[in-house]
């Protein structure tokens, strides 16, 4: 059995950086960036760090625990974008400059333009996001039972690579399709999950520790071998 919620010290903290991670990549997406051969969203800098605490979450504390704070990311992230909604929608003080803009309208116009997001973009964001995290925590509670709680490594890496996968190929194809050529589609589905991945990769060695720590300090280490994994609920 595991610990009762308020017996884990450190799933409040992990659970922060969880969102943060979630919230900021969605408002620095923005921004394109250069990455050797590869033109990616500056999201990835951070967007693959919430991967990674899913996997600490479902590894340590269980899918359930992973499925609430699932649930609490997708909720806070709803609440930034209605204040950036709010935000931009509400009219400028007339001597507002921002930055090295010379008027209050090229100011709005900025904000808006960082701030802002089209409807598609925003359906296209939540729903990669609910389906790429529910099916990596899925994955890697499974194999958690199936290996007996042997080589995280694996487990870690193919979860992501699968949930990563998923969340790419439905952002890309629902926020671009139709507006965008089939086969450029296909490459930049392919090259932010290749990224993405390769991320995961690399930070292996850091989940490690940390997945390690929080063991030895919650006394936990859940298996989900009677686990519902039906992400629409929210008690076990």
């Amino acid at each position: 059995m595991g610990r009762k919620m308020s017996e884990k010290r450190w799933l409040p903290a992990v659970t922060a950086f969880f969102v943060v991670s979630l919230v900021v990549s969605n408002i620095i997406a923005v921004k394109l960036i250069v990455a050797g051969p590869f033109f990616l969203p500056a999201a990835i800098l951070i967007f693959p760090v919430s991967y990674i605490f899913g996997d600490i979450l479902t590894e340590v504390y269980g899918y359930s625990t992973a499925r609430r704070v699932i649930w609490i990311g997708f909720g806070c992230n709803l609440l930034a974008v209605f204040i950036f909604w709010l935000s931009i929608v509400l009219p400028a003080a007339p001597f507002w400059r921002l930055g090295g803009f010379e008027s209050a309208t090229a100011s709005q116009q900025a904000y808006q333009a960082i701030f802002g997001a089209t409807p598609r973009i925003l359906v296209a964001s939540f729903l990669a996001y609910l389906l790429g995290e529910f099916l990596n925590s899925f994955v890697l509670a499974r194999l958690k039972v199936k290996t007996q709680g042997r080589h995280l490594w694996m487990r870690t890496i193919g979860s992501t690579v699968i949930g990563q996968l998923a969340d790419s190929s439905a952002f890309i194809f629902l926020a671009f399709f139709g507006t965008v050529p089939l086969g450029v589609l296909a490459i930049m589905i392919g090259s932010q999950w290749l990224m993405k991945s390769v991320y995961e990769a690399l930070i292996t060695p850091l989940t490690y520790l940390a997945v390690n720590f929080l063991k030895r300090a919650e006394g936990e280490d859940f298996y989900d071998r009677r686990t519902n994994f039906n992400p629409l609920r929210w008690r076990d």
